[in-house]
């Protein structure tokens, strides 16, 4: 590609800077042989013409020399439009002078010579003032043409001078309007198909930057859909190989002294496993669903996974039949929660209490409470455990960092903190798109029972 294409698709079409491009090598072509059909049209009338006697008989050359510059200049119009239409109208008006013309195809020429300018020039303002330089002489030769011939009685002698509205100036007042016609056709449709290059080039710049987007948009999608699956497999995986890894250590303890409390373990440990694979079935169904079912139409409520706040209280039981106490409470009237925030605060409570049974140590318990909010869902969850851990800063784990990019995704807000006597704080708040309306704020009240759990937790510690 050359420079001057490099430089022109730089520009925006709609900028005052465009130029509209010249085009392939194959309408160059086209222009040299529009230029030659136009010279042999050119000659055959002008043959006509002097066969006619219509024309003053000129020498052959003369003849010859103005076919060859009123028609084939018109071959480098789209390169050097300017230059071509000076060239063709000072031809048209010298040679037409000289009585060597003809009444059909130099009209044509000078035509396409003018309109080319409109159409291809590459500076509108020196494109304007070419054509209006050009339309002006071709009016001061036309009036001085016809002043002169009305006081020559050989000129059109058939045309009666006499009378204030003669046949004559019937003629020329018809002349006048018929160059009107001629030259604001060759001005108008010139800008019009240097508009209409416009509006295309424009069109197919903003068809270029949509495909680069849909591009963009499919990669970020992509990438976005790996982070989504890569955080689900984590939470699933952790939690249940977490839960399944303290059953079986139980149950290898106790196998001998108590075999039907490691017959217990064994069924947590199977009913985890069958679980885990339950929702790996369902991520895995939902990456082969096909693309009708995979086409944006799912609403964005909606999730592809079964969980969701509704069974945090199955949660909490299997994490109690692990061996960590769990109680779950909700507070406020439940309303309608969309599947993405559910399922991400399911997940939340899930990765926080597979991080109690890692760190919070033999004895504690924890307690998962659900708050409903005028224009929010919370979840908070705490333990009693005594060892301190990191705060949830970005190279805390993986497990935290899913649970920013969690509740990020849902738009909301995430709190991860030591409690000042002992144990560990969890709380993600979620703001929902429609508050009931009629409902006061909870907030105050809530912050006021949440400064008190975590005092008297704390005093439990």
């Amino acid at each position: 590609m050359s420079i001057q294409a490099l430089s022109t698709e730089s520009i925006d079409p709609l900028a005052d800077g465009w130029r509209r491009p010249r085009g392939p090598r194959s309408g160059y072509r086209v222009d040299a042989w529009v230029a030659l059909a136009l010279a042999a049209g050119t000659a055959l009338s002008l043959m006509l013409t002097r066969s006619a006697g219509i024309m003053d008989e000129a020498p052959w050359w003369l003849a010859a020399l103005w076919v060859v510059l009123i028609a084939l200049p018109l071959a480098a119009r789209r390169r050097w439009p300017e230059a071509v239409a000076l060239v063709v109208s000072l031809v048209f008006g010298v040679f037409g002078s000289m009585g060597v013309s003809d009444p059909l195809f130099s009209s044509i020429c000078l035509y396409v010579a003018i309109y080319s300018v409109g159409a291809w020039s590459h500076h509108r303002t020196v494109a304007r003032w070419t054509r209006l330089g050009i339309i002006a002489s071709m009016f001061v030769w036309l009036f001085w043409t016809l002043l002169e011939h009305a006081n020559q009685a050989t000129a059109i002698p058939e045309l009666s001078r006499e009378g204030f509205f003669s046949p004559y100036a019937a003629y020329g007042l018809l002349q006048v309007l018929i160059n009107l016609v001629y030259f604001w056709a060759a001005y108008h449709f010139g800008d019009t198909a240097w508009q209409a290059a416009r509006r295309a080039d424009a069109l197919e710049a903003r068809t270029r930057e949509l495909a680069a987007e849909r591009e963009r948009t499919a990669t970020q999608a992509v990438t976005l859909e790996r982070v989504r699956i890569a955080r689900e497999l984590h939470d699933v995986v952790a939690h249940h190989v977490s839960l399944m890894g303290v059953q079986a250590g139980a149950a290898r303890r106790i196998l001998d002294r108590d075999p039907a409390a490691a017959a217990r373990a064994i069924t947590v440990i199977e009913e985890s496993a069958r679980t885990a694979v339950e929702e790996l079935h369902t991520m895995l169904g939902a990456l082969r669903a096909d693309e009708n079912d995979c086409d944006g139409t799912q609403p964005a409520h909606q999730s592809t996974s079964t969980r969701g706040v509704d069974q945090l209280a199955e949660l909490a039981l299997e994490t109690t039949n692990a061996g960590l106490s769990v109680r779950v409470q909700v507070i406020g009237d439940p309303r309608p929660v969309p599947g993405t925030i559910g399922l991400s605060l399911y997940r939340i409570a899930q990765e926080a209490l597979t991080n109690t049974r890692k760190h919070a140590g033999a004895g504690a318990t924890a307690e998962v409470r659900l708050r409903y909010e005028a224009d929010a869902v919370e979840l908070e969850v705490t333990d009693t455990g005594r060892g301190a851990r990191p705060a949830g800063g970005p190279g805390s784990g993986l497990g935290q960092r899913g649970m920013r990019e969690r509740i990020a995704a849902v738009g909301g807000s995430l709190e991860l903190a030591n409690r000042p006597r002992g144990g560990y704080l969890v709380r993600a708040r979620v703001p929902l798109a429609s508050p009931r309306p009629g409902v006061p704020s909870e907030r105050g009240s809530t912050e006021h029972d949440r400064n008190e759990h975590d005092m008297s937790a704390g005093t439990q510690t």
